[in-house]
């Protein structure tokens, strides 16, 4: 498990935001870590067409943070 810091896919609204939120999302947003090789999509609208899969440790500029669990 590694650190996730404000920036970073893993705590922004468009990580995994496809889907309803499970366990795993909630929990990287409450304890502000994730495996590393976990991979989820972006939802983030300019980048939809893309279908792009991200790390919870990725980051672009478009981070928006995600609501508290």
């Amino acid at each position: 498990m590694q650190t996730v810091h404000d920036g970073q896919c893993g705590l922004c609204t468009h990580f995994g935001e496809a889907h309803e939120k499970t366990t795993v999302l909630v929990s990287i947003l409450s304890s502000k870590s994730a495996d590393a090789t976990l991979l989820d999509s972006c939802g983030l609208p300019k980048n939809a067409a893309l279908h792009l899969k991200v790390t919870p440790l990725s980051g672009c500029d478009g981070f928006q943070p995600a609501a508290q669990a």
